[in-house]
């Protein structure tokens, strides 16, 4: 299930954001000390942030947000998805499956709008994910000491919202 993150998440966020394997192919983990410091007790809420739940808990999180100037020219002001799954999640499928909804969420609040993904090719189970979700290769170059993959996933067809006028506001940052 998808949710928007709440104050109870906020241990699986520290686990999450300090995981060595997490972290493997994204700059390694942050300290655990410093993420207890300085995580806010409730997690900032904003459209394109989801908590993944399985069972009544936290197991992931996904990430729909502008990418920054500073990206690559082809990823910049573009919808960027990121995702973080804690391991005991890994190869079930979840990570599938909360993608394709959030990106099926997307669609409907900004339709017509092109996604992109990146991840180090390095990182072939998020290669693997990123061409099951429909992303195809834009660019590869190097960035953080490893090669790095940018995918694009085209525009979904524009279709009406909820009010049935074609306009919507996500808020998406």
């Amino acid at each position: 299930m998808l949710r928007r993150p709440e104050a109870r998440d906020r241990a699986a966020f520290v686990e999450l954001l300090a995981s060595p394997e997490v972290h493997t192919y994204l700059g390694g983990p942050r300290a655990r000390e410093e993420l207890e410091r300085e995580l806010p007790a409730a997690p900032e809420q904003w459209p394109g942030s989801f908590a993944v739940e399985l069972d009544g808990e936290m197991i992931g999180q996904i990430l729909l947000r502008r990418a920054p100037a500073e990206h690559r020219p082809a990823a910049a002001g573009r919808a960027d998805l990121g995702y973080l799954f804690l391991p005991r999640a890994w190869g079930l499928g979840y990570a599938a499956e909360a993608c394709s909804a959030a990106l099926d969420w997307f669609d409907g609040v900004l339709p017509g709008e092109p996604v992109v993904l990146a991840t180090q090719t390095a990182n072939t189970a998020s290669m693997r994910l990123a061409a099951k979700l429909g992303f195809t290769e834009v660019e590869r170059f190097r960035a953080w000491d490893a090669e790095q993959w940018l995918g694009r996933r085209p525009p979904a067809s524009p279709h009406r919202d909820q009010y049935g006028d074609g306009e919507s506001d996500s808020g998406l940052r």
